[in-house]
This record gives structure tokens, sequence and C-alpha cells, in this order.
């Protein structure tokens, strides 16, 4: 008999900034791995704006998961799968909100299962209450003077204020 391997799972993104529904799908990771890395992207496959830097990105989600031993926050850049590799990780997790977003993950998951075959892709819905958010949504909402206050954790909600005023 083999001794437990950890299971290790990255969650990668741009998280600019990490939502309600990025915190749901880290807490939902951990119901199934042992230890789980958010990767926040240093690059962006879209080509967007960001609003806050990338250190900024890590200290906000390592503040909200600071008291979480199983939570690491890393940056990347590069392809996931020799990120992936070079940590270990066996798992990729993916949030899928709709329809709308399975294409891309899936092409996404795709290309990566020919890259790095011995890696494996975990989509997971959020809860019914998140389905609808995004990052980019709640920068937009928080742009026009809107309250996103039920979709940031309190720390992201004061950095929002600080950046847009």
């Amino acid at each position: 008999m083999s001794p437990h391997r950890p299971v290790i799972a990255i969650y990668p993104g741009s998280f600019d900034p990490i939502t309600k529904g990025h915190e749901d799908l880290v807490r939902r990771t951990l119901r199934v791995t042992d230890r789980l890395v958010v990767a926040v992207s240093s690059t962006s496959t879209e080509s967007k704006e960001h609003l806050f830097d990338i250190n900024e990105r890590v200290e906000l989600i390592q503040e909200i998961f600071a008291k979480d031993d199983h939570v690491e926050v890393s940056r990347f850049d590069g392809l996931l799968v020799d990120f992936a590799r070079d940590l270990g990780a066996q798992v990729v997790i993916r949030g899928l909100r709709a329809v709308s977003d399975f294409d891309y993950e899936l092409q996404m998951a795709q290309m990566n299962q020919e890259l790095g075959p011995e890696i494996e892709t975990l989509f997971l819905v959020p809860e019914v209450e998140y389905s609808f958010l995004s990052a980019s949504l709640v920068r937009e909402v928080a742009s026009l003077g809107g309250d996103v206050s039920r979709f940031v954790s309190a720390v992201v909600l004061q950095r929002l204020k600080e950046k847009i005023g």
C-alpha cells in the first residue's frame, strides 16, 4: 500500500479583483484537495487593462485567506502546465458560471491536456448567488458608483473605494 500523496490544485486567474464567487470556489476546492495554490496571472490571455497591479491582487488574496493554511497565493506567467509541474500540482480548477463560459474553458482544458496529460482539469460551479458574478462586472459597477459590497470582501471593497474614489 502506498502512502497518501497530497492532492495539490491550482486555481489560476487574473482575480482583478477577487470576488466572493472566487472565494466560494476556493472553499469548495478545499473539500476535495489537500492544498490549493491561487495562481495570479501576471499576463492575460485576453487584452484587458488591470485595475489592480499583480502585487496588489496577490496581497488582497493573501489577506482574505490569511487564516487558511491550505491556501497559498502565487503569481505566475507563462504556461499554466509548466507552473503546475513546478509545484507538483495534479489538478487545475476552473469555474463555470454559465454555458457561455464552457466553450472557452473546454478549449483551454483540452490544450492543457495535450501539453500536460498528467494534470487534470476540474470544473466547479459557484453557488447560485454568485453564478452571474465576474470581476469585470464588479469593476464596471464600482467605477459607475454602484454598491458592490455584496460581491466582494470588506478588504477588497475598501481597496476599490481607494482606487476608484
